[in-house]
């Protein structure tokens, strides 16, 4: 049996996206071990992937190097007999456990001073593999080879028995159809539609029959207050920011009958969820990192500032986003469920 170590992503969406690689792992060598090296945070995504044997904890964030600490990691994991480690982030530091570990074949993207820690490096052809989930189903092919296509979109399960439990932890009932709203955007405020269309979307949500819960972490409860505040608290408009974690959140997302969100991490798990979907881009661009379902509509004012991949809006006024309205978001809503409005 093979047994192989992935070095996964750190941010949500980039781990979701991933999935179609260990997917495509599993197809080549049957009744492989594939096992995640992965930060905390993201080891609920892991429990909901089918070829995922296991999640095992990265416990470095962000920049930090720790080199004692690595190679003590990389020595434990070496007791695991991987065959191969597939490092995901293109960074030095990422490398360097599989190398520690004295896996035999280290498998990544040549990047950062890489070359010796990684025994197959590849050369990425951005102009071949223009997004992520190609550029990291390519790493489960020969060095070489492309990925196999079609590359299948992202697929996380999620148990009834676990959807049951979310809802009594959270008070919850799934008698009406919910709108799932996520309003957050970790890597900054250009990316996130402003609070008071997500409000007004909620308001008219709710008209319509629906009742709409607000996804998000802790750092998401500022922007989520102020939707409830401008919506005027209604019942049936549930903030759930800080409230559950990302495997609550999974499995309460599960339970949509459409979602509303930012490109974000949650993006991404609606999208792998398989639930109808209105993704708003305004700073970012869907050609590299696009919703991966059949259930999607992307909205994009596509102006000529746009997208700039800035964090926050260099001209100081987010017209991608602020002159996206929710008028314009029904109409979205209507092609993704016409027969099934409420």
């Amino acid at each position: 049996m093979r047994n192989i170590l992935v070095i996964a992503p750190s941010w949500v969406g980039d781990a979701v996206m991933a999935e179609p690689l260990y997917r495509r792992l599993a197809e080549r060598w049957p009744g492989a071990a594939i096992d995640l090296y992965a930060p905390a945070w993201t080891l609920p995504l892991a429990a909901r992937m089918d070829c995922v044997r296991q999640g095992v904890v990265n416990p470095f964030g962000h920049g930090a190097l720790r080199l004692a600490q690595r190679w003590r990691e990389g020595r434990a994991l070496a007791a695991s007999g991987y065959d191969q480690a597939i490092v995901l982030p293109n960074s030095l530091k990422s490398a360097l456990i599989p190398w520690f570990a004295g896996i035999p074949q280290r498998t990544g993207f040549v990047g950062e001073f890489r070359r010796g820690v990684l025994n197959d490096a590849r050369r990425l052809d951005k102009t071949a593999l223009p997004t992520m989930v190609e550029r990291f189903c390519a790493l489960a092919e020969d060095a070489g080879a492309p990925p196999k296509r079609p590359i299948a979109h992202p697929r996380l399960n999620v148990s009834a028995q676990a959807r049951e439990a979310a809802l009594q932890a959270c008070g919850l009932s799934a008698g009406q159809p919910v709108m799932a709203l996520c309003p957050g955007a970790e890597y900054g405020p250009a990316k996130r539609w402003p609070a008071a269309h997500f409000a007004r979307l909620a308001q008219d949500a709710l008209a319509r029959g629906w009742q709409t819960w607000v996804f998000g972490s802790g750092k998401d409860q500022a922007i989520a207050d102020e939707i409830v505040r401008l919506a005027g608290a209604p019942t049936g408009l549930v903030n759930l920011c800080g409230r559950t974690g990302l495997d609550q959140a999974i499995d309460l997302m599960s339970l949509a009958r459409l979602a509303v969100c930012n490109d974000s991490g949650l993006m991404h798990i609606a999208a792998a969820l398989r639930v109808p979907l209105v993704a708003l881009y305004g700073s970012s661009s869907p050609g590299f990192t696009p919703p991966l379902s059949d259930q999607a509509e992307i909205l994009s004012l596509k102006l000529d500032c746009s997208p700039c991949f800035k964090r926050e809006c260099p001209l100081g006024h987010t017209h991608c986003l602020t002159q996206l309205t929710p008028d314009q978001v029904w109409p979205a809503v209507g092609r993704l469920l016409p027969d099934s409005l409420p």
